[in-house]
C-alpha cells in the first residue's frame, strides 16, 4: 500500500514554489543518499539551534526554544539512524550543499537585521523540509513513507517558531521582516527549481 500524504495547510500558504517534479523522481531511484543527507540535515538542524544559544545567550526565551529544538531534532537523527541501519546504509558526513550556505551568504552582517535573517533562513529550511516530506510520501516504500508522514505532525511547527521568534526578538517592524523574507524566499525558490549537480534532501533540479 502507497502511503499519502498531504502539504499542511500552513506550510502550503507560506509558499509559492514547491519541489520539482524531476527532484522526486531522482529521489525515488536514490533513497540512500537521500536519507543519509536528511540525517545530516537533521543534525546540522540540531546544531544551528544551539548556534543560537551560544550567539543570543541573553536571550532567554530565544534560548528555550531552540534547546527544545534542538532535542526534537536530535531525535529526529537517532530515527533517520536507525531505518538507515535496518536499510544497511552507513552514516558518514556529506559535504554541504549550495542551498543552506547560499542562504547564508544573504544574511545581513549587523544587528538587529542579522538576528532576523538568521531566523528567517531557518524558517525557510524547516518548510522546505516539510515540503519535500509531503511531496516524498506517496513515492516511498510503505514503511518509509508513513516514517516521513509521521515527521510532518512536528516539523510542520519548527518554521512557525522560527517565524514567531523573528517578529519577537529583532525590533523590527512587519514591513521590515516581510521585505527580507521576500528576498530570501526568492532566492530559496530558485535554489530549488535551478539545475544543481548535486543530489541533496535540499538541491535543486537534478543537472543532466
Amino acid at each position: 500500500m502507497v502511503v499519502k500524504s498531504a502539504l499542511p495547510d500552513n506550510i502550503a500558504a507560506f509558499f509559492d514554489t514547491l519541489t520539482p517534479a524531476a527532484w522526486l523522481e531522482e529521489a525515488g531511484r536514490r533513497l540512500p543518499e537521500l536519507l543519509l543527507d536528511h540525517a545530516n540535515c537533521e543534525l546540522k538542524a540540531a546544531s544551528s539551534a544551539l548556534g543560537f544559544i551560544y550567539r543570543y545567550p541573553e536571550r532567554g526565551a530565544l534560548a528555550g526554544r531552540m534547546s527544545r529544538l534542538a532535542r526534537e531534532e536530535l531525535r529526529h537523527f537517532e530515527q533517520v539512524r536507525k531505518i538507515m541501519q535496518e536499510m544497511s546504509v552507513p552514516f558518514r558526513h556529506v559535504s554541504a550543499s549550495r542551498y543552506a550556505g547560499s542562504l547564508h551568504d544573504a544574511v545581513s552582517k549587523r544587528e538587529p537585521e542579522r538576528l532576523a535573517d538568521l531566523l528567517l533562513v531557518g524558517a525557510l529550511i524547516e518548510a522546505r523540509s516539510c515540503e519535500r516530506f509531503a511531496a516524498l510520501v506517496p513515492h516511498l516504500p510503505d514503511k518509509l513513507g508513513k516514517f516521513y508522514a509521521g515527521l510532518l505532525q512536528s516539523e510542520s511547527r519548527h518554521f512557525e517558531h522560527y517565524l514567531a521568534l523573528a517578529r519577537s526578538e529583532c525590533q523590527l517592524d512587519e514591513g521590515q521582516l516581510n521585505q527580507r523574507l521576500d528576498v530570501f524566499k526568492a532566492l530559496e525558490a530558485a535554489l530549488i527549481s535551478t539545475a544543481d549537480d548535486q543530489f541533496r534532501f535540499h538541491s535543486g533540479v537534478p543537472a543532466t
